[in-house]
C-alpha cells in the first residue's frame, strides 16, 4: 500500500491539490453521466467516485493514474442490462449492476493470481498509441453533444456519429455552442501561454458564480447538472441470486479483460511519458479490490480514466495526493455541498472534459511513424480504428495480432549482407554500403542478422548457394546476429553443409554464442564443430585457413565508377542515413571554423589541434579526414581559411589517431 504516495515531494503538493481538485469537479458530470448509462441513477456515479478513488490511491504502484466511473465498463453494463430486457434506474437494475461489479473484481482477482499483466509485455508502442487515441477519440465523440445543448452518446463510431447528427437537429443550443467554443479556446490558448494557470478550475467557479448569480442557463436554455441530494450512499452486500450471479460471472468476466487491458495499458503509456514504472499485477489487484468495494457501494464496475488522467498530467499531478484530494473533495460535495452541482453548466464542463482527452491523444506518435516506419504506422491506424469501430476490446485484439504478425514478417527476413575489406583498415564492412570495400579473393563473408528458424532459413541457404562463384572455397557466415536455431534450419544448414563439402567449399559459424552451439550438438549437426567448422572470429576462420592480413582481394569485383566525394559520403551514410551530406559539412564547418583562430607555425597553438574534433563521433573521423584531404581547395574557399590550416588539421588528427591505438582508421 502508499506506493503511489512514496512519490510525494514538497514541489509537487501544490499541483497534486489544485489538479485533485479539479478532477473532484471535472467528475462530477463524466460519473453522473456514465452512471445512467450503466442503467443506474445519476447520483450513483458520484457514490463511486469516493471510495474506489481512495482505494486506489493506497494500492496502486502508479504515482498519477486516475480511477473511477468510466464509459467502456459502464457501456458494456448497460448493454447487459438491455439484453436482459431490464429498465435503466429500476430496481431490478440496482439489483443486478452491484453483482456485476462483484464478478468484475473477482475475475480480475483470478487475472492477478494468473500473472495476467505480463501480457502487456507483448504489446507494442504503436498499438499502445492507436489504443489510447482511439479511447481518447471515441469518450471526445461521446461528449460531443454535450458542447452544443444535446445528451451523450454510447457505443462506437457506427452509433455515435448519428447520434452527433441527431442530436444537432433536434437539441442545438448555439448558446451552448458559444460557451463551448470560448472555453476551447481559451484552455489552449492558456496551456501554451501560462500553463500554470489553474484556467479549467476560474472557469468552473466563474461559470457556478454567474448561474448563481443571474440564472444565465435558465435564460439562454444552457443544460445545467441535475440536483443531487447529499448523502455517500449506503453500504450493502450484493444480493446475489443464481440468475444473478450467472449475469454476473459471464458479464464480470468480459468488462474484467476491458478492464485489465485498457488500464494497464493506459498506465504504461503515461509511465513512459513521465518516466516512473508501474507493477502490472499489484495494478490488477488495485482493480481488483476497487470493483469489490464498488459492488459494496451499488455501484458499476470502475476503471482506470484516460480523460481524467490526461487532465492531472496536464496540472502536473505527481503522486497518488492527487486521487485522495479528488475522493475527499467529492465526498465533502456529497455530504454538504450537493446544491453547488446544479449550478455548474454543462458545456463548460464538457469543454474541459474534451481539452484534458485531446492531450491524450498520439496523433504526433502516428506521424512520427508515418515518416520512420509505415508498417508500424498502420499498425497504429489498426489499433485505433479498431477501438473507434469496435471497441476497446477489439481494438487491443486487432493491434496484438498485427503486432505478431509484424514480428513474424520481420523475423523472417531479417536484414543480411556480404562483407569485404578496406585496404588499410582493420574490420570487415557491408560491400553494399562502403564504395572502398573489395571482398576477399576465394571467401564469401556473409552476415545474418536474426535468428535462424523455419520461416527465414529459405532465405538463407538461398542468399549463400547464389553467392558462390566459380573461384569460391570458403563461405564464412558471420552469426553475431544469430541467437538461436531451430530444427528446420539445423536440418537445412546439414544439407547446405554436405552441398559445400562435395564442391570443395568449407563452410564456417563465427561470431555467435555458445547456445547456437549447444543447439547444433542438439539438433544432430555438431559434427560441423568436430571439423573445425566453427570459429570465434571471422579472422580466426580465415587464418585457419592461411589468410592473413592484408588479404588478397578479388581482382575481378566490379564496383559501381564514382568519385571520391560520393565514395566518402556513402561510407558516412551508415552512421546518419539519408541526413549524411548535412552532417558531413556541419561536421567539417564545425572543426574549421575553430581550426581558423588556431597559428599552424604556432607551437602552443598546435596543442589546440586536438580540441577540434570535441563532439565529433569516432566513427567519423577517417570519413571527415578523407572528405577535408579531397577538397583542401574548395574548403578553402568556402570558410575563407588557408590551406595550410586545413592540411595541419588534417595530418594532427591522422597522427593522433595513429598514436592512440585507434587503427578502424587509415595506419
Amino acid at each position: 500500500m502508499l506506493n503511489g504516495l512514496k512519490t510525494l515531494k514538497k514541489d509537487t503538493v501544490k499541483n497534486d491539490v489544485i489538479s485533485g481538485f479539479i478532477i473532484a469537479l471535472v467528475s462530477i458530470p463524466i460519473s453522473m453521466g456514465y452512471s445512467q448509462i450503466a442503467g443506474l441513477p445519476p447520483q450513483y456515479g458520484l457514490y463511486g467516485s469516493v471510495i474506489p478513488v481512495l482505494l486506489f490511491a493506497l494500492f496502486s504502484s502508479s504515482p498519477q493514474y486516475i480511477f473511477g466511473i468510466d464509459a467502456a465498463p459502464a457501456a458494456l453494463v448497460g448493454g447487459t442490462l438491455v439484453g436482459a430486457n431490464i429498465a435503466f434506474s429500476s430496481q431490478e437494475a440496482m439489483i443486478r449492476v452491484p453483482v456485476i461489479s462483484f464478478f468484475t473484481g473477482i475475475w480480475l482477482l483470478v487475472f492477478y493470481l494468473m500473472n495476467f499483466g505480463k501480457l502487456t509485455r507483448f504489446v507494442s508502442s504503436p498499438v499502445m498509441g492507436g489504443f489510447i487515441t482511439g479511447i481518447c477519440s471515441t469518450i471526445i465523440l461521446m461528449q460531443t453533444p454535450k458542447l452544443f445543448g444535446g445528451q451523450s452518446g454510447t457505443g462506437e463510431l457506427r452509433e455515435l456519429v448519428p447520434h452527433i447528427v441527431s442530436s444537432a437537429k433536434s437539441d442545438f443550443n448555439l448558446s451552448s455552442l458559444i460557451i463551448s467554443i470560448v472555453c476551447i479556446a481559451a484552455i489552449q490558448i492558456f496551456r501554451k501561454l501560462s500553463p500554470k494557470v489553474p484556467v479549467s478550475v476560474i472557469l468552473m467557479l466563474a461559470a457556478a458564480a454567474v448561474q448563481y448569480l443571474t440564472d444565465f442557463c435558465g435564460s439562454f436554455g444552457i443544460n445545467t447538472l441535475p440536483a443531487v441530494e447529499r448523502g455517500l450512499g449506503s453500504v450493502s452486500l450484493p444480493k446475489f441470486s443464481l440468475e444473478n450471479s450467472y449475469m454476473g460471472i459471464v458479464a464480470g468476466f468480459t468488462i474484467a479483460l476491458v478492464i485489465a487491458a485498457e488500464t494497464l495499458l493506459a498506465e504504461h503509456n503515461f509511465a513512459a511519458k513521465n518516466d516512473y514504472r508501474i507493477n502490472d499485477d499489484h495494478e490488477i489487484l488495485a482493480f481488483s479490490v476497487c470493483n469489490i468495494a464498488a459492488s459494496f457501494l451499488g455501484v458499476c464496475p470502475v476503471n482506470g480514466s484516460v480523460s481524467r488522467t490526461s487532465m492531472n498530467d496536464q496540472f502536473g499531478g505527481k503522486s497518488q495526493l492527487t486521487s485522495l484530494v479528488a475522493g475527499a473533495v467529492m465526498a465533502l460535495i456529497l455530504i454538504l455541498g450537493t446544491g453547488f452541482i446544479s449550478y455548474l453548466p454543462v458545456p463548460v464542463l464538457t469543454s474541459i472534459v474534451v481539452c484534458a482527452l485531446w492531450s491524450g491523444t498520439e496523433f504526433s506518435l502516428a506521424a512520427k511513424l508515418w515518416k520512420s516506419s509505415r508498417k508500424e504506422f498502420w499498425i497504429f491506424i489498426a489499433a485505433f480504428a479498431g477501438v473507434l469501430v469496435f471497441g476497446t476490446i477489439y481494438g487491443v485484439i486487432i493491434g496484438v495480432i498485427l503486432s505478431f504478425l509484424n514480428v513474424v514478417i520481420r523475423e523472417s527476413a531479417p536484414p543480411t549482407s556480404f562483407l569485404g575489406v578496406i585496404p588499410g583498415r582493420n574490420h570487415f564492412y557491408d560491400l553494399s554500403t562502403y564504395a572502398k570495400a573489395r571482398p576477399i579473393k576465394n571467401v564469401v563473408i556473409y552476415r545474418f542478422s536474426g535468428n535462424l528458424f523455419f520461416a527465414n532459413v529459405g532465405g538463407f541457404v538461398s542468399e549463400l548457394e547464389n553467392s558462390i562463384k566459380d573461384d569460391t572455397r570458403y563461405v564464412i557466415v558471420d552469426s553475431s546476429g544469430i541467437g538461436s536455431i531451430d530444427s528446420t534450419a539445423a536440418e537445412n544448414i546439414g544439407i547446405l553443409y554436405g552441398k559445400f563439402k562435395k564442391k570443395g567449399i568449407q563452410l564456417f559459424f563465427v561470431e555467435h554464442i555458445q547456445r547456437v552451439n549447444e543447439e547444433m550438438r542438439t539438433y544432430g549437426i555438431g559434427y560441423i564443430i568436430e571439423n573445425g567448422g566453427v570459429r570465434k572470429t571471422i579472422t580466426d576462420a580465415l587464418a585457419a585457413v592461411g589468410y592473413n592480413r592484408p588479404y588478397s582481394l578479388c581482382e575481378n569485383y566490379e564496383t559501381q565508377q564514382i568519385s571520391d566525394e560520393t565514395a566518402i559520403l556513402q561510407e558516412f551514410e551508415w552512421a546518419f542515413g539519408s541526413d549524411a551530406a548535412h552532417y558531413l559539412e556541419l561536421y567539417t564547418e564545425k572543426i574549421l571554423r575553430k581550426a581558423k583562430a588556431i597559428d599552424p607555425k604556432d607551437e602552443h597553438s598546435k596543442e589546440e589541434y586536438s580540441h577540434l574534433w570535441d563532439g565529433i563521433s569516432p566513427i567519423s573521423d577517417h570519413v571527415l579526414l578523407d572528405f577535408m584531404e579531397k577538397s583542401i581547395s574548395s574548403l578553402s574557399q568556402k570558410y575563407e581559411i588557408d590551406e595550410d590550416v586545413i592540411n595541419s588539421v588534417v595530418k594532427s588528427h591522422r597522427s593522433e589517431l595513429h598514436d592512440s591505438g585507434y587503427t578502424e582508421h587509415h595506419s
